[in-house]
């Protein structure tokens, strides 16, 4: 099971799903995202996620695609080890900012990403 959790911080958005990301959930994390692509900033806090398969990578990085398409800077904040790891692995930490907390990730797309 997935939650998503969105909030307007006044200077950025940020999209906080709960739970695994998964092809049986993905298509909620991309709605999400899609909501939010629009914002000039966005802070995605992956820290409640356990798990993310290809699909879920897949759509967060449609999400960033679409988000700075539009002209919006975005950061992930994610303090789970696994995790982190595969976006380091992945090449993901080079395509945006990932920081281990959501503060750090909100400075990050302050700043201009």
């Amino acid at each position: 099971m997935l939650e998503i959790h969105t909030a307007d911080q006044g200077d950025h958005a940020l999209c906080r799903p709960v739970g695994e990301l998964d092809a049986y959930t993905v298509s909620m994390f991309r709605d999400a995202l899609a909501d939010l692509s629009d914002r000039p900033r966005l802070v995605i806090d992956l820290s409640e996620v356990p798990f993310m398969d290809s699909a879920g990578l897949g759509a967060l990085i449609g999400g960033i695609r679409r988000t700075r398409e539009n002209g919006g800077e975005v950061a992930v904040a994610c303090s789970r080890p696994t995790l982190t790891r595969l976006l380091h692995t992945t090449g993901f930490d080079r395509i945006v900012p990932v920081t281990e907390t959501v503060e750090l990730a909100v400075a990050a797309v302050a700043n201009g990403a």
